[in-house]
C-alpha cells in the first residue's frame, strides 16, 4: 500500500491521529485542504515540508480507511 510508510499513528503525535511521517500535519488536514478545493500543487507550494507522494499517501490512506465489509442481509 502507497501510504504504509508516510502515513503514522504515534500516541504521543497529535494526540494519535494519523499523521505524515517526519512533519506534525495530519491526514485530516490534507484532506480538508483537498476537500476545500486545494490542489496538490498549493498544498505542496503552501506547506514545503509536503511532497506531492505524501498527498497522495493522504488520499490512499483515506480510501483504505473508507472501505469496510460488506454487509449482506439474511
Amino acid at each position: 500500500m502507497a501510504h504504509m510508510d508516510r502515513i503514522v499513528v504515534d500516541p504521543a503525535v497529535v494526540h494519535g491521529r494519523p499523521f505524515i511521517h517526519g512533519t506534525r500535519m495530519r491526514v485530516s488536514d490534507v484532506l480538508s485542504l483537498l476537500a476545500a478545493g486545494a490542489s496538490e500543487q498549493e498544498i505542496v507550494e503552501d506547506y514545503p515540508y509536503l511532497t506531492s507522494e505524501d498527498v497522495r499517501a493522504c488520499l490512499h490512506y483515506a480510501a483504505a480507511q473508507a472501505d469496510h465489509t460488506i454487509v449482506r442481509a439474511s
